[in-house]
């Protein structure tokens, strides 16, 4: 499992836009209706950390993953099983989308 902090999010998603990497958000969908993250470059897929195990085959085996969760700990719980599953490119997002509120973006509400 990899680690990434959210400032260097964005140019890993450039540096690998033709793989499509995905956005892995694990957090409730309450958290998603709160402060929902899309990028560019990414294909977006909302799985809460509970339900990871039952939808597997939703993630792609040819694609970078990129987990994110609120502070950073579900989402490093999530790559560490991904990566122990098999998952070859898996990443976390250090901080969540908290640390993403903080430094990249104050217009996305914190909760």
């Amino acid at each position: 499992m990899h680690r990434l902090r959210v400032a260097e999010l964005q140019d890993f998603l450039q540096a690998h836009a033709q793989q499509q990497p995905v956005l892995l958000d694990v957090r409730e969908p309450w958290e998603l209706e709160r402060a929902a993250l899309r990028l560019p470059g990414t294909r977006a897929l909302d799985i809460p950390m509970g339900e990871l195990t039952s939808r597997l085959n939703e993630l792609p085996d040819d694609a970078p993953i990129v987990c994110l969760c609120h502070h950073g700990v579900r989402s490093a719980h999530v790559a560490a099983y991904l990566a122990h599953h098999g998952f070859d490119e898996v990443w976390d997002v250090i901080g969540g989308i908290d640390a993403w509120s903080l430094e990249m973006d104050r217009s996305l509400p914190r909760y």
